[in-house]
């Protein structure tokens, strides 16, 4: 099991990759700078359309951590004929403290739904070899979350605002070291007690947790698969674990991938061993 300085060496090795400039950059929405979305076009030859790979970022949903640090992994997908939208999304205020504040209530969220729902018509206009009709959601950390919330909108209670009244038109969700069970992950203090301040804190936690906790939203009825590091410390595999108990209470098999020895970082590191672990999740739901 890696130690500490494994760990570290993993995150240095994620952060060390030089950012890749997308094909195109759009913006989802108006309201706020951060609503973009960068698409990169699959890199292969000839003319047939590509499945399209949803991409949202991790970094405990706070300000220091953008979509550029995974661009390199999605220009990885890119040369695996995937086309790749890498959203976006407004993060913790940038003078949250120290460590920074983890989420906006109820920005983070508005931002997630607005981007996927105006993503078929930017693909049309800016990426035609993108095929919307065979999307996987994909994300890491915070990320996997939001990519299990947002193909969760359909099991929405009936007043959130982000509710769909059916499934969205999904091929699946690969969640990579997500944070899918709120309650392990406060219990756990995963990433500083992030889960809780997305929601607000103490005083909105249990109010709000019904609108955003992966695993109080089930069953989907979409494919899901959960990669998960075995040596994680960052995320524990136990909140994973929590998840995929909490569907199989639901009625619902969420197919789970453990990477032993691995940890946090390397699933979207291109330069890991792990990451194509990934890309083949994904590649068996987009194809």
């Amino acid at each position: 099991m890696p130690d500490e300085a494994d760990a570290e060496a993993e995150e240095k090795s994620l952060f060390s990759h030089a950012a890749v400039d997308p094909d195109v950059t759009a913006a989802y929405g108006d309201a706020h700078p951060d609503q973009l979305v960068d698409l990169y076009a699959p890199r292969t030859a000839g003319d047939a359309s590509a499945p399209v790979v949803v991409l949202l970022h991790g970094g405990a949903w706070r300000a220091a951590y953008d979509r550029r640090h995974v661009s390199p992994f999605a220009a990885f997908l890119a040369g695996r004929g995937l086309a790749v939208a890498n959203v976006e999304y407004r993060r913790g205020p940038a003078d949250g403290g120290p460590e920074g504040v983890a989420g906006r209530w109820p920005e983070t969220f508005d931002d997630v739904a607005a981007a996927l729902d105006a993503l078929p018509a930017l693909l049309r206009r800016h990426l035609p070899a993108a095929d919307a009709r065979r999307t996987v959601l994909a994300g890491h950390s915070a990320g996997g979350h939001l990519a299990l919330w947002a193909a969760a909108r359909h099991v929405l209670p009936a007043d959130a605002p982000w509710r769909l009244d059916r499934p969205a038109p999904l091929r699946g969700v690969v969640a990579l070291a997500p944070i899918a069970d709120f309650a392990a992950a406060e219990e756990l203090a995963v990433c500083g007690g992030a889960s809780g301040q997305l929601l607000g804190g103490a005083a909105s936690f249990a109010e709000r947790r019904p609108y955003a906790d992966p695993a109080l939203l089930l069953p989907t009825g979409i494919a899901t698969t959960v990669v998960q590091g075995g040596a994680d410390t960052v995320v524990p595999p136990a909140v994973a674990e929590a998840y995929a108990d909490a569907a199989a209470r639901a009625g619902e098999v969420v197919g789970v991938t453990l990477l032993a020895d691995v940890g946090h970082f390397p699933l979207v590191d291109p330069g890991a061993d792990a990451c194509a672990v990934v890309a083949e999740e994904i590649a068996q739901l987009a194809w």
